[in-house]
């Protein structure tokens, strides 16, 4: 980054700068000392208490609340408060418009990244958070954000997660929860079990390693139960369309039908109880399946297998697939591979013909029933797989007039033909070869054959929730194993069951948590019938303590209840949510679950959890990139603090750009954002004393106008967090404010000692600094005590606009010849007849004119004028 070429900002400090880029020093005003005045108001509101959550149950409330942070051990670059200014702003204006407000902190501290951060440091888990959250919250005090701490929580205070196992238990009760040895996700370098959202292309969102299917033991947690309700549910959300969509697209609900393939195997009539189930969402096909297709994670595979007369050729195609993400195996485009089941046949219940049954990697095991029926004639992916491996092709909707125009001479009207050379058809029509169901709208066979071969149903894109790691650093299961009496929950009155503080928590990699090796932990009493038994040793994943904390932020002290049901009923919803777009099909997912579980056994008062939502943008480091110590981008707030001042901080990233887009850093871009605020703070000097008679006030209707437009306007931007905009209207003002200080030393008649003293109104400043308070605390609480006012500025009301004197009272007219600009007046009619008057008078119209006669006016109203004359 070129440093900045104004001389009065070459000088440099001996700060440290975290970063490869090089930061300029303001141009230092002597009045402004952001240092001094920072450091008195933190003092001060740490002293008063300004910011704790005040609950007049007679005002309305407003919760406004930041996704809280995992506290890394790298501390927070700059691209990380931009959320939090914008919250801090927001429920700053809410506090001045008289609103109850809830604006609380805490840290999300269980989970991989502080175990990984731990083992990297060789350091204890407990001892690397509490270090790492120590450094966070000076990071984030100095930024003058009005946190209620002493609502701060943490996810791995026992008296916190007491409540998250307590909610477990209750889902357990309600049979939301069973314990499985299927195959799962599972990361080769993190040594644990994944749930679906915790991957990124088939990898590991934390280490990007690539996933494998291992069959583990772990608890799981039937989300699925509610998917229908956390689809109908979000359309009436305030969220971004985005994150809704990612949601509705996650659930991925389908309506279609299930059927069920008996087996059979050469030479006997079939294997007793064994059969594949199928979801379609084509049952009027069903007549033309040619073959099924199972997973090679497929529960029936082993059976199957041992049935089979070509085990080798099938274990060497499984073991081909080790390693390869789901991603790699049913990307777009890429070719089809299987093997055959030989000695195993299906038989279609349509019409009881018998199929071949093969294995695919385009077929997954965690979506669906983990098997297709393969309709070649209709699907794109059964037809190229036929295709390669030369199977059957059954046709069973006509073409309907989509074959192309050489259909008859090349394939002289036969449409498997057809199909077979040029692809599958995959519209809906009228069924052929399908029976009794044969010519019939594709809409009535789907329900009709489903009805009699099947069964409607509904599927799911959206997995039961893997909720088990096999790791130290979580929640501990509250279950017990009891030979006799099978799992057994921990009683309510032991929790919380606390994780044991030990020395080597390193995980093992077989699939049992590094618990399972503390046996004073480990082994215990059955609370029902004493036999000795032991207790469950994975530990909940780090997704666990996220789903509830807005509600512990309502109570945080309660030893009692989860939440105190009349305070929960008086601030839930939160109102605001904020937070990165990452989070919508984990967080957001997980989040809605379990407040919705809560809400059906009465915890809660509410169905949903966060009313309104918003998504900052990512911040990038000066080169484009994402901000990282891997690429040495990296700019420390504490250094632009130091160096500007974190009211210019806060200023310059609501001012960057639109709150939901990306951007990348600029240092030098903050100049403009200091010299903003010194404008602000040497205006002080031109304000009118308080004793000034209102009929001493220069009147300026236009000025008036133009602040209630701002009032307004600024407003509306912060309720919508179009911050960016409210302090562009913010500038305008200053511009405005400013240049009545000069108009009025032109114009007034007062003597000239008079014209050294104060000239703006004392009222319009006091505006100003209410308006601009959200966003540049420290500045203004100063500005504002300086004026002598004894109550904090945060705590005054929020300025009224008045209606009637939104509209400006004068206008300024641009005024053109022959569509070039010529001169500019205000006017207080703009009625065209007075504005053509006024502007033919106008000296520099009179020389250009001259005796030439415009042969056209246009007028636009209010705005603009231009004379039509022949060249001059």
């Amino acid at each position: 980054m070129k440093p900045s070429k104004k001389k009065a900002l070459k000088k440099t400090t001996k700060a440290k700068i975290s970063t490869k880029t090089k930061i300029s020093s303001p141009k230092k005003v002597e009045a402004y000392d952001h240092l001094k005045i920072e450091k008195k108001w933190q003092k001060v509101w740490d002293k008063t208490k300004i910011y704790k959550t005040q609950e007049n149950k007679n005002k309305p409330k407003a919760y406004v609340l930041d996704m809280f942070p995992y506290p890394s051990g790298t501390g927070l670059h700059v691209g990380h408060p931009r959320g939090y200014i914008a919250t801090d702003s927001y429920s700053r204006f809410k506090t001045m418009k008289g609103f109850n407000v809830l604006h609380p902190m805490g840290w999300d501290a269980f989970g991989l990244p502080a175990e990984e951060f731990a083992l990297k440091n060789k350091v204890h888990p407990s001892i690397a958070v509490k270090t790492n959250v120590k450094r966070f919250k000076e990071q984030l005090s100095i930024l003058g954000l009005n946190y209620d701490w002493s609502r701060e929580i943490n996810t791995t205070d026992p008296e916190y997660y007491k409540w998250t196992q307590w909610a477990f238990l209750q889902m357990h009760k309600k049979g939301l929860t069973h314990e499985s040895h299927e195959p799962i996700n599972w990361c080769p370098s993190c040594k644990t079990g994944l749930a679906n959202e915790d991957l990124e292309d088939g990898k590991c969102e934390r280490c990007g390693s690539v996933v494998e299917q291992k069959p583990i033991r772990q608890w799981i947690i039937k989300i699925t139960k509610y998917a229908d309700r956390l689809l109908k549910d979000i359309d009436a959300l305030n969220w971004p369309e985005s994150i809704k969509e990612s949601q509705r697209n996650w659930i991925g609900r389908s309506e279609g039908a299930e059927f069920d393939f008996k087996i059979k195997v050469d030479g006997y009539s079939g294997i007793e109880n064994t059969k594949i189930s199928v979801f379609t969402t084509r049952a009027d096909t069903l007549f033309g399946v040619t073959y099924v297709v199972l997973a090679p994670e497929h529960k029936l595979v082993n059976q199957l297998l041992g049935q089979s007369t070509n085990k080798d050729e099938i274990n060497s195609f499984i073991e081909s697939l080790k390693g390869k993400t789901d991603i790699e195996r049913t990307a777009e485009g890429k070719e089809k591979n299987g093997v055959e089941i030989k000695g195993i046949k299906a038989i279609n219940p349509a019409n009881n013909e018998e199929i071949p049954v093969w294995l695919a990697d385009y077929v997954l095991a965690g979506y669906g029933t983990g098997a297709v029926m393969a309709v070649p004639a209709h699907d794109e992916r059964d037809w190229a797989f036929s295709k390669k491996y030369n199977l059957e092709f059954k046709q069973t909707v006509f073409m309907d007039g989509n074959a192309s125009a050489n259909f008859h001479e090349k394939y002289k009207c036969d449409e498997l033909e057809y199909i077979k050379q040029e692809g599958p058809i995959l519209h809906l029509g009228r069924t052929c070869n399908s029976g009794e169901f044969s010519n019939i709208s594709s809409e009535d066979a789907r329900i009709q054959i489903a009805q009699k071969f099947g069964k409607l149903v509904t599927n799911y894109k959206l997995r039961d929730w893997v909720f088990s790691r096999q790791r130290y650093w979580g929640e501990p299961i509250p279950l017990i194993h009891c030979p006799k009496c099978g799992v057994v929950p921990v009683p309510e009155k032991d929790l919380p069951l606390k994780l044991p503080n030990v020395k080597s928590y390193e995980p093992t990699g077989t699939g049992e948590s590094p618990l399972a090796a503390i046996d004073a932990w480990v082994n215990v009493k059955c609370p029902v019938c004493k036999t000795p038994a032991k207790r469950e040793t994975n530990t909940m994943p780090q997704w666990a303590g996220s789903c509830w904390y807005y509600l512990r932020f309502i109570d945080p002290k309660n030893n009692k209840a989860l939440v105190d049901p009349k305070k929960e009923k008086y601030w839930q919803p939160v109102d605001m949510y904020v937070g990165g777009a990452e989070h919508a099909t984990r967080h957001l997912i997980y989040a809605r679950f379990w407040h919705k579980f809560l809400y059906d056994i009465g915890a809660v008062s509410t169905s949903e959890p966060f009313m309104s939502l918003k998504n900052q943008g990512l911040i990038a480091g000066p080169d484009g990139r994402k901000m990282s110590k891997r690429y040495g981008n990296v700019v420390n707030p504490d250094d632009i603090v130091k160096l500007y001042g974190a009211d210019t901080l806060r200023v310059y990233e609501m001012f960057m750009g639109p709150f939901e887009a990306g951007i990348a850093w600029s240092t030098d871009n903050m100049i403009g954002s200091r010299r903003f605020i010194e404008r602000v703070y040497r205006l002080l000097q031109k304000v009118e004393s308080k004793t000034t008679k209102k009929s001493e006030q220069t009147s300026n209707d236009e000025l008036e106008s133009l602040i209630h437009r701002t009032i307004k306007k600024v407003g509306e931007d912060i309720e919508s967090f179009a911050h960016n905009t409210a302090i562009s209207s913010l500038m305008i003002l200053l511009n405005a404010l400013e240049k009545e200080t000069q108009s009025v030393g032109q114009n007034t008649q007062l003597e000239q000692k008079e014209l050294s003293e104060r000239k703006i109104s004392r009222e319009n400043y006091e505006i100003l600094l209410k308006l601009l308070a959200p966003f540049a605390p420290y500045v203004t609480a100063d500005l504002w005590s300086q004026l002598g006012n004894k109550k904090s500025i945060h705590l005054e009301a929020w300025p009224v606009y008045d209606v009637t004197k939104l509209q400006s009272s004068t206008f300024k007219i641009v005024v053109q010849i022959n569509s070039k600009v010529r001169a500019t007046m205000t006017v207080s009619d703009d009625t065209e007849a007075h504005v053509v008057e006024l502007a033919l008078k106008l000296d520099e119209i009179v020389k250009r004119l001259g005796d030439t006669k415009p042969t056209k006016v246009i007028y636009v109203k209010g705005k603009l004028i231009n004379f039509v004359a022949p060249a001059i």
